[in-house]
């Protein structure tokens, strides 16, 4: 195999890979979210939040993508820490590929100094064993989670909105499209900090690190995905605090896709269904603004079972589980 560093000026190599991922996902989990070329090369140009991940395709003799190493090198926080994702196409898998690019990549993580690596894969059982072969222990359990907008029973999110709303009374509620106000970002960061708090398992890692310009990073590379980004952020009425927030992005490529990122409560301001009001406060601002959306995915630990709660009470339904491994090196 020829393991080569993808660019996201690559255009043909994007398109492999993203070949590549429709192909190991029709057999491992058909029902997962995949992106489309674009939406790849953006996420190798600007990443979640402007820390980008690197991206490895292996080719054959002929040149056929064959398998995809996906290496994170977190630089805001877990500065330790490499996170690997390995994908070997269903016509080259048993012939040592994935093991290759598995040595390939904590080669390269020694290279750099980091001292912990982290492995994602479905939960199946041939992945389980091709990791536990390799050294690597399972440390969490996260689920995709989709809800079916077109199905929806919008009764169900007015009635749920009108009882947070009568349970968060001292409350009101601030929406934000694309960029924060600059009065707000400081006290976002607090707000968004508080996803700390949700369930870590047996993961060995720190805390993420948020600052006004991680935020500002992660809202420019939303929009230079074409993203459409939405805040709904929960705000006392008598101090102004920032109590809570939901972020959601919509595809402008795939306008029926909304994906779930950060929701998240102040622990100070817990105790008041605050989850609830900017969830599905944003759930009825997605129907005005966004009516095109069909469906939007999330994802959490196994163990978050307030968050879950929730999610299974907006009619969410279970796409897939994923597991997490991690190993010293």
């Amino acid at each position: 195999m020829d393991i080569t560093r993808l660019s996201p000026d690559d255009e043909a190599g994007c398109i492999d890979a993203v070949a590549l991922l429709t192909a190991t996902a029709k057999l491992d989990c058909p029902e997962s979210l995949l992106p489309t070329p674009r939406s790849y090369a953006a996420d190798l140009r600007y990443g979640w939040d402007g820390d980008p991940s690197q991206a490895y395709l292996a080719r054959d003799a002929d040149g056929f993508a064959a398998g995809l190493l996906t290496v994170e090198l977190p630089t805001y926080d877990n500065t330790n820490l490499a996170w690997l994702e390995v994908e070997v196409h269903p016509d080259y898998r048993g012939r040592g590929i994935g093991s290759e690019l598995i040595r390939y990549a904590e080669q390269l993580a020694r290279r750099v100094g980091r001292t912990s690596i982290g492995l994602s894969s479905w939960d199946l059982p041939k992945a389980i064993s091709f990791a536990e072969h390799h050294g690597y222990e399972q440390k969490a359990i996260e689920v995709n989670r989709r809800q079916d907008i077109a199905g929806l029973d919008w009764t169900i999110v007015e009635n749920l909105y009108a009882e947070a709303v009568r349970a968060s009374s001292a409350y009101e509620l601030v929406r934000v499209t694309g960029r924060l106000p600059e009065e707000m970002l400081e006290d976002m960061v607090a707000v968004t900090a508080s996803i700390n708090d949700a369930p870590k398992d047996d993961l060995d890692i720190e805390d993420d690190e948020y600052s006004p310009e991680r935020l500002r990073a992660y809202e420019e590379a939303q929009l230079a995905h074409d993203r459409n980004l939405y805040r709904v952020i929960a705000r006392h009425r008598e101090t102004g605090v920032l109590a809570g927030h939901s972020t959601v992005t919509v595809e402008q490529e795939r306008p029926h896709i909304a994906e779930q990122a950060d929701t998240a409560v102040s622990r100070n301001h817990r105790g008041h269904r605050l989850g609830a009001l900017v969830k599905t406060g944003m759930l009825l601002w997605l129907r005005e603004e966004e009516p095109a959306v069909t469906q939007l995915d999330t994802w959490n630990a196994e163990s978050n079972a307030h968050m879950i709660a929730i999610n299974e009470q907006l009619n969410y339904h279970i796409v897939a589980r994923a597991l997490d491994f991690q190993k010293s090196l």
